[in-house]
């Protein structure tokens, strides 16, 4: 797929934030790697670092969003721990393969910035927001009901998150490991509807 320059140094600039974090992420730094032409900052972000950095947070929120359809259509026994198993796996691969060197950008961007910019934190919350309501739909499509959803998807959210920063800590993926062979049973236990039907069943 062609991007367009601005499309690119939104990418970009994602992709640099989950490595240097926002302070450390300069706007030049996004032009050259995203291979745009000199002078197209201003002209595609008026608003200067912060509105590219928001459009780069928006964009990694809309992402990860997106990815929990695609996660949830391959698995092969759909189960509420098999789904953070696989969301789980898929920082876990990347990890094995490319080193601990980039985290989330979400992460990334409210640590630099929760104290200085309402702006970046309140992209950060909506990204967040608009993350959590596709695990919280997902899990009620696998069984668990509506009252326990929401606050489940917070949980593996964050229980998500703070294994990624120890397993980058530690460069090692046995905290990823470790939150899905804890997390997984409880996850699964939620699923009222799984449960009955396979009680029904025996």
């Amino acid at each position: 797929m062609t991007r367009t320059p601005r499309e690119r140094m939104v990418l970009s600039a994602a992709q640099l934030v989950r490595i240097h974090g926002v302070g450390a992420t300069g706007m030049r730094d996004v032009v050259a790697h995203a291979e745009a032409p000199r002078g197209s900052l201003q002209h595609y972000f008026p608003g200067g670092k912060d509105q590219l950095i928001g459009e780069a947070v928006a964009w990694a929120g809309d992402y990860a969003a997106r990815r929990v359809a695609r996660l949830a259509a391959k698995l092969t026994d759909p189960a509420p721990g098999r789904l953070f198993e696989a969301m789980a796996a898929q920082w876990r691969d990347e990890f094995t393969a490319q080193g601990f060197d980039a985290g989330c950008p979400l992460v990334a961007t409210v640590a630099d910035t929760a104290a200085t910019s309402d702006g970046l934190r309140e992209a950060v919350a909506k990204a967040f927001d608009g993350w959590q309501r596709p695990v919280a739909a997902t899990l009620e499509e696998l069984g668990v009901p509506a009252s326990r959803s929401t606050s489940l998807a917070v949980l593996m959210l964050s229980t998500l998150e703070g294994a990624i920063v120890l397993a980058r800590a530690h460069r090692s993926v046995a905290p990823l490991d470790t939150v899905v062979a804890e997390l997984r049973p409880l996850l699964d236990g939620a699923a009222v509807k799984r449960r009955r039907r396979a009680g029904a069943g025996e």
